[in-house]
C-alpha cells in the first residue's frame, strides 16, 4: 500500500546492529498437519525459529519444505495445529498478512521485476507518496542507506534496472526490501541456487547479517556446504515429518544425508540433538 501524502519519512527498520546473540523465538509451529486429498504433506510438525539464528530446513523432495513454507508465508493454511506468532497463536490467511506481521520470504526466483531499477523494485507496493506524487528523491535515499547497511557495495548505482544485475546482486535487493519492511523472520528458499563461488559468499554474508542482528532467519538448501556453513540450528523433514532437530554442532553431513534419506540414523548418538526424534521416527512401524 502506497504511503499516504504528507508522510516526512518512511518507517524502515533501523540500521543492522549485531544483537549479542539469539532469543526467544518469534515464531513456533506445533502440531502442523497438511494434506492434499489423499496427500498428507505434513504430519505433527514442532518447529522452532530462534531470533538471532539461522535455521536450516533440509529434506529431500516431496519431503514437504515447500509446503511448510507456503504455511510460514501465509500462501496455505494449516488443517491441525497452531502458528504461534510472538507468544500469540495467529491465523495466516494471505502472503499480506504474514508480511503485516514481520515474516518475509525471499522465493527462488525472486519476485523482482526486472524492467525496473532497484529502487522501484524494494518499494514496489509501498512508494513514498507525498502530495500525490511519488517522492523518488527521498525512495532513493533510504534504499541506498538500506544497502549501505546490509554492506552490500557491488551495485554501481540503485537506479540499475534489476535484469542487469547478477545472481548474487539479486538476492542482496531481495533481502534489502524485507529488511526495510521489518520483517522480524526471513525465509529464504534455496537462496544460492545456480549462483557462483564469489555470488554465494556475498549471500551467505548477508544472511548471516541479518541473523547478527537479531533476526530469526530459515534457509532451505540443498547444499549442504552452504547450511554447515551459514547455519546456527538444523531441522530435517522426511515424508512430511520431522526428523531431527537441534543446534548444527550435533550433526555432521554423515548423518544429515542419512536423515534425508532414510529419516533415522544411527551415525547419531543419543546424546546428540534429534536423536530424540529420530528415534520416534525409528519405532514407527
Amino acid at each position: 500500500m502506497a504511503q499516504t501524502a504528507g508522510n516526512s519519512s518512511y518507517p524502515t527498520a533501523p540500521p543492522l546492529r549485531p544483537s549479542g546473540g539469539g532469543g526467544e523465538s518469534p515464531l513456533l509451529l506445533r502440531g502442523i498437519a497438511k494434506s492434499f486429498g489423499a496427500v498428507q504433506a505434513l504430519s505433527s510438525v514442532d518447529l522452532d525459529l530462534p531470533a538471532g539464528k539461522v535455521t536450516a530446513l533440509l529434506g529431500d523432495n516431496g519431503a514437504g519444505k515447500s509446503t511448510l513454507v507456503k504455511l510460514i508465508s501465509g500462501i496455505f493454511a494449516p488443517d491441525e495445529g497452531s502458528i504461534i506468532w510472538e507468544g500469540e497463536p495467529v491465523r495466516l490467511r494471505t502472503p499480506k498478512e504474514a508480511s503485516e506481521l514481520g515474516i518475509a520470504t525471499v522465493y527462488q526466483d525472486l519476485a523482482l521485476c526486472d524492467n525496473l531499477d532497484v529502487v522501484q523494485n524494494m518499494f514496489l507496493g509501498r512508494e513514498i507518496v507525498r502530495s500525490g506524487v511519488m517522492d523518488e528523491a527521498e525512495m532513493e535515499t533510504v534504499a541506498s542507506r538500506t544497502l549501505e547497511d546490509l554492506s552490500v557495495t557491488t551495485l554501481s548505482s540503485t537506479r540499475q534496472l534489476v535484469a542487469s544485475l547478477s545472481g548474487g546482486q539479486r538476492q542482496a535487493v531481495a533481502v534489502a526490501k524485507a529488511v526495510m519492511a521489518r520483517a522480524r523472520l526471513v525465509v529464504f528458499d534455496e537462496p544460492t541456487a545456480a549462483l557462483g563461488v564469489s555470488q554465494t559468499a556475498m549471500v551467505l554474508d548477508l544472511i548471516s547479517r541479518l541473523a547478527d542482528a537479531g533476526m530469526a532467519v530459515m534457509v532451505i538448501s540443498h547444499n549442504l556446504n552452504d547450511v554447515f556453513r551459514v547455519a546456527d540450528r538444523l531441522a530435517v523433514l522426511y515424508l512430511g515429518q520431522i526428523a531431527a532437530e537441534g543446534p548444527i554442532s550435533g550433526f555432521d553431513p554423515a548423518n544429515v544425508v542419512d536423515l534425508i534419506t532414510t529419516g533415522k540414523s544411527a551415525r547419531l548418538a543419543p546424546s546428540q540433538p534429534g536423536m530424540e526424534a529420530a528415534g520416534k521416527e525409528e519405532e514407527q512401524p
